[in-house]
């Protein structure tokens, strides 16, 4: 276990010393030492518990590529998750939205972080519509296929799986979805929404049409494994995005401080990856077999939730404990199913 949480532990530790000397820099005593620390450990144990949902879909990706791309996730994708995700592409937002440049946005987060976070809140709107339609389709597309054997909610999977014959059917959903919320946001948010809700859209068919194109059967058989793990690791990069836009701008109801949000955000993103290894290594997936599913319900239901915050104040504790319950749920089907038909659970 220690081996797939060893430079988790490390980050953390660093981290949490990290935001010691923030607390010493900004308050001068040992009482903002230790809070600015234990809002850091607050927002990175949210950060995991609202992103297990996104480890076990990680490591459903994950598992088909070779050692060398989930090297690459660890250390190229870490970055772009920690620094990428939750430092320059909120800064981006931020200059874009208020027409200033990348610098000015990085001395407005520093020296008026109150400012700062308003005007990343203003985006939520279109930052919910990318996220939402981008988290429909993947769940949708997991769900609507109609090669998928295993049914966990049968009711709803072998519907939905005799749905995906019909071509481009995720597509069509999504996009009436879409219209349907749009009609309910306030008349000055529409265009708004919907553009960046056929982003989210269009952002999906772009991953997943390089994928496609990259698993050229002329091809060599070893350009096919590269290629087709660059895609998988463009796809999981852009799912971590959508997962970690409502956790950013959420985190400033702790903090306003930017430094002390990407820390714990950070040390969060560190463990979802780290729990992404392990299960792909330990081959959880398989051991519990609807452990899959419930995760790509939880993806389903985060991509729904986001539409509606556009409408409705939604804590992000719901958010989140439906997630963990799907995943829960899953889980204890998986393991009653392992002990009817397997006689014992699962042995490592």
């Amino acid at each position: 276990m220690l081996k797939y949480y060893r430079n988790s532990l490390i980050f953390t530790v660093l981290g949490l010393l990290g935001a010691a000397a923030l607390g010493w820099f900004d308050f001068h005593s040992v009482q903002g030492v230790l809070q600015t620390v234990f809002i850091v450990a607050v927002l990175g144990v949210l950060e995991v518990s609202l992103s297990f949902d996104n480890a076990v879909v990680n490591a459903t990706v994950l598992r088909e590529m070779d050692a060398l791309w989930r090297r690459r996730f660890l250390t190229w994708g870490i970055a772009i998750a920690v620094f990428g995700m939750r430092i320059v592409f909120p800064l981006v937002i931020v200059a874009v939205i208020a027409r200033i440049s990348p610098w000015a946005a990085i001395v407005l987060a520093a020296t008026d972080p109150k400012e700062y976070a308003a005007i990343l809140t203003s985006a939520h709107v279109s930052i919910s519509a990318f996220g939402g339609s981008f988290l429909a389709m993947v769940g949708l597309k997991h769900f609507m296929d109609q090669e998928k054997e295993i049914h966990w909610i049968r009711l709803i999977e072998r519907p939905l799986a005799r749905l995906g014959r019909v071509e481009a059917v995720q597509i069509g959903v999504v996009l009436a979805l879409v219209w349907a919320v749009s009609t309910r946001v306030h008349a000055e948010e529409q265009i708004v929404f919907l553009v960046a809700a056929i982003f989210g859209l269009l952002t999906y068919i772009t991953v997943d049409g390089i994928s496609a194109f990259m698993e050229d059967a002329n091809d060599d058989a070893t350009e096919i494994v590269a290629r087709t793990g660059l895609a998988s690791f463009l796809y999981l990069e852009v799912l971590d995005a959508s997962f970690s836009f409502d956790g950013v701008i959420g985190a400033f109801a702790l903090s306003t401080n930017l430094g002390v949000i990407a820390i714990g955000l950070g040390i969060g993103a560190m463990f979802v990856r780290s729990m992404t290894i392990m299960l792909v290594d330990q081959g959880t997936l398989t051991q519990y077999r609807y452990l899959e599913h419930g995760a790509f319900y939880a993806i389903f239901a985060l991509g729904v939730t986001m539409f509606l915050q556009t409408l409705y104040e939604i804590p992000e504790v719901v958010t989140g404990l439906t997630g963990a319950a799907f995943i829960g749920f899953a889980l204890w089907s998986s393991v009653r199913y392992n002990r009817k038909h397997l006689g014992e659970l699962p042995i490592e």
